[in-house]
């Protein structure tokens, strides 16, 4: 009996596979045996919710969650969190993974796995305590810290769906995806939490007063651009991406960042990550 050498995939499905394979890595580290997060029907949310359409998106939760980490950066006593007790100047790509591990598993892990996640991140923000370079004390289960880095994640990654995903997306699923995401944002400790997208607005504008722009703001921001890609093509799509995320900020933040958005490239730069949102959507299809 004759036997025939195994099919050599299609160019397509190489293609495929290989996309997939670096943007799992991206999101899983490997080295600790983590696997992408299973979709459970049981969890805090559901397939018939707006998170899981906001979430299931990959290239608007990238520039969104750039985008939130530079208005983040902007109020001095996250920054110093960040600075004083974390590796991310030297790890970003690990604190990332982390982010984005903890918003998979309390998308759309099991009710057990989200309330487990929860918290390991509340016992984590127990221990972050410091002073600012003025004195003023700060500790990481601030509510109003945490309500800080929630609202501008919210806001971020609707925004980035909205532009690069679900341009039509309804008012209401709007306002439901806020009301949605304060369950997670109430359970980790953060006060006030928005419920609906003008109040989200809201709250950042209430933030504004207390958000400062300095050397190490300037620091963190450059890490998070500058970040060490593993290809000439991820460096290509990591640039675009980061173009993005700047391009989605607020002009005030822009501005307190020093960061430059030409008008005649916003429509290459929204051009471009539209096709890279395609790419991928047709990847993991």
């Amino acid at each position: 009996m004759s036997q025939h050498a195994p099919r050599a995939p299609s160019p397509a499905r190489a293609l495929k596979t290989a996309i997939t394979g670096r943007v799992v890595a991206l999101f899983n580290d490997r080295a600790r045996g983590e696997a992408p997060v299973v979709r459970r029907t049981d969890g805090l949310f559901g397939p018939g919710s707006v998170a899981w359409r906001v979430h299931g998106d990959v290239t608007s939760m990238m520039i969104g969650g750039v985008s939130s980490l530079l208005l983040q950066m902007l109020h001095p006593a996250v920054l110093a969190g960040v600075w004083d007790h974390s590796g991310f100047r030297t790890d970003m790509r690990g604190r990332l993974r982390r982010t984005a591990r903890f918003i998979a598993l309390t998308t759309y892990g099991g009710r057990a796995e989200a309330e487990a996640a929860i918290a390991r991140v509340r016992h984590i923000h127990g221990h972050v305590r410091g002073t600012l370079p003025d004195g003023t004390a700060y500790a990481a289960d601030d509510p109003a810290l945490l309500a800080w880095v929630h609202v501008t994640e919210a806001v971020s990654f609707l925004n980035a769906c909205r532009r690069y995903a679900e341009p039509e997306m309804s008012l209401a699923d709007q306002d439901r995806y806020f009301a949605e995401m304060a369950q997670v944002a109430i359970a980790l400790g953060a006060a006030p939490v928005p419920t609906d997208q003008a109040g989200a607005h809201r709250l950042i504008a209430s933030y504004r007063p207390h958000l400062r722009a300095d050397g190490r703001s300037r620091s963190v921001r450059d890490v998070v651009l500058n970040a060490a890609s593993a290809d000439m093509l991820t460096a290509r799509v990591q640039a675009l991406g980061n173009q993005a995320a700047i391009d989605l900020l607020p002009d005030w933040a822009r501005r307190m960042h020093g960061l430059a958005n030409p008008v005649l490239g916003r429509p290459l730069v929204r051009a471009g990550m539209l096709g890279v949102a395609q790419t991928l959507r047709w990847a993991f299809r």
